[in-house]
């Protein structure tokens, strides 16, 4: 059995979180939505004001996945939370529990650190990543609907008078 080690990733790994942002897009077939780079990744989380935080997963001493989270924060709790934006292992280290590993690891950063929620979100046609969250037990939101302004429609509402 693999030894799994989780840490607090540095400058140092930020084209090794781009490799894993590139893996994770190409799974969900979204290669072409990806259009920051190694910088804007090492500037983003290690820079002036980090908003958001990472994590590198390793199976003995290679790196096989990574998480990025941040603090969202519940008017009706009077709580912060977590959010995981993103949490990827490689197809050739799964099933060894790293996946795993990282969603406890940011589930007791959250109780430590009272937060009242750990959330994320998971594509609908991704049934494997489903059934492994519900066996995890988390519960599907499915009462909500996400929305996004990005790219031209932000900027057009953003300069609307």
């Amino acid at each position: 059995m693999a030894d799994i080690h989780i840490r607090a990733a540095v400058p140092e790994d930020s084209g090794l979180i781009f490799h894993f942002v590139r893996e994770l897009a190409i799974y969900e077939k979204a290669l072409d939505d990806v259009v920051t780079d190694e910088a804007g990744l090492r500037e983003a989380l290690f820079g002036d004001k980090p908003l958001a935080h990472g994590l590198i997963c390793s199976l003995d001493d290679t790196p096989v996945g990574f998480a990025i989270y941040f603090y969202n924060f519940s008017t009706w709790l009077g709580k912060y939370g977590i959010f995981l934006e993103d949490l990827y292992v490689s197809p050739d280290y799964r099933g060894h529990g790293a996946g795993k590993a990282l969603l406890q690891y940011l589930a007791r950063q959250a109780v430590a650190e009272g937060c009242g929620r750990f959330e994320w979100n998971v594509l609908d046609w991704n049934e494997p990543s489903i059934r492994f969250y519900e066996a995890c037990g988390a519960v599907a939101m499915s009462e909500w609907v996400g929305y996004r302004l990005s790219g031209q429609a932000l900027q057009d509402f953003a300069n609307a008078d």
